[in-house]
């Protein structure tokens, strides 16, 4: 490997998500462990702030979070506010004023949803194409555009910010096409940080008495409640919500920061989610899972199980109480893991290439 470089990474590190707090933390991580100086770049807005207190106190839109409950969020938020502060960054900038974050050998962007269009509050943000950045070569590591889709395309002036970059990788075949389609590029697709690095979160599991399935996501389809709920009853289970409150699972553990998030995968018999990151957790964790894709995540889900062979684990309504109970029995297969050592191979390879 080269000698080290300054590298700056630039994600999504501040949102009040398990994934995003994960994935900004294992790629600096990461980076650090191969020789590089690597830091997050801290960019700073306002109104992404107050957006991200709304969508932190308020996560269920347009259900509003009952009264009792908002103790438990604010005290989830202040945790995260903790553990942010303590990860590597660079000097705090505006995200509209770029050429503020300081130079770099090489600026990696991602992982994430940084090209996502569609984003509330950081879609088509400019910095995440590399506008004003300074650094001698641009990197992006794993990005995605989320649920914008590679039937809508991307523009032709969006299409040239990409050609600023040495290196492209993405996460999921659906970025893959788009970039492919507007740049010509064919950008391999890596693992997300969390399963490429994934020793940082393989942490001591909580401690607990009880098996139990941890349930991580919101806005469950009625169907999926009930299962659970008649599995777990039937098997011997509690059914344990992280994050957010699911008035059907046993116990809520709305408080939790994101190391007592990984501490709860550790220590799961099994994983309910329709979160990508309650797959990628579960997959690092060689837990059994089984996933019900959100209309927002209805793209890069399948994409993962698809990649990873793992799209048996994805059910809907017409799926039986005993596939359900099978998946949630069934650990990650031999083939899966040996799959997965093979996209850490690849990345790898590409991350000391582009980094070279």
């Amino acid at each position: 490997m080269a000698s080290g470089k300054k590298v700056g990474v630039l994600t999504f590190h501040k949102c009040i998500n398990y994934g995003s707090y994960w994935q900004a933390r294992c790629l600096v991580e990461g980076l650090r462990a191969r020789g590089h100086d690597a830091e997050l770049l801290d960019h700073d807005c306002g109104t992404v702030r107050s957006a991200e207190a709304r969508c932190a106190l308020q996560p269920k839109l347009p259900e509003r979070t009952p009264r009792h409950e908002l103790r438990d969020y604010v005290v989830k938020t202040r945790k995260f506010a903790q553990a942010i502060a303590a990860l590597p960054q660079s000097k705090s900038f505006p995200v509209r004023q770029p050429e503020a974050a300081g130079e770099y050998d090489a600026i990696v962007v991602g992982s994430d949803e940084v090209w996502n269009f569609r984003h509330p509050w950081y879609g088509g943000t400019p910095i995440f194409f590399g506008d004003g950045l300074k650094a001698d070569r641009l990197v992006s590591y794993a990005a995605s555009f989320g649920n914008h889709g590679a039937w809508d395309g991307i523009s032709s002036e969006w299409a040239g910010k990409l050609g600023r970059f040495s290196s492209i990788s993405v996460r999921d075949e659906n970025s893959r096409h788009l970039v492919r389609n507007s740049t010509g590029r064919e950008p391999p697709i890596v693992l997300d940080p969390v399963l490429q690095f994934a020793g940082a979160v393989k942490l001591e599991p909580a401690a607990s008495t009880d098996r139990y399935a941890l349930v991580y996501g919101h806005g469950f389809p009625d169907w999926l409640s009930r299962m659970a709920r008649r599995w777990a009853d039937r098997t011997g289970h509690r059914l344990v919500s992280v994050g957010y409150s699911n008035p059907w699972a046993d116990e809520q553990q709305v408080r939790a920061g994101p190391s007592e998030f990984a501490a709860l995968i550790a220590g799961a018999s099994a994983v309910i989610t329709n979160f990508f990151h309650g797959c990628v957790f579960a997959l690092a964790n060689g837990k059994p899972w089984a996933a019900a894709p959100s209309e927002y995540r209805s793209i890069k889900i399948p994409d993962l199980a698809r990649t990873l062979g793992t799209s048996d684990r994805l059910i809907d309504e017409h799926s039986g109480e005993e596939q359900f109970a099978s998946l949630l029995g069934t650990p990650v297969q031999p083939e899966v893991a040996e799959r997965i050592g093979e996209y850490r191979a690849r990345s790898d390879a590409f991350l000391d290439a582009a980094l070279s």
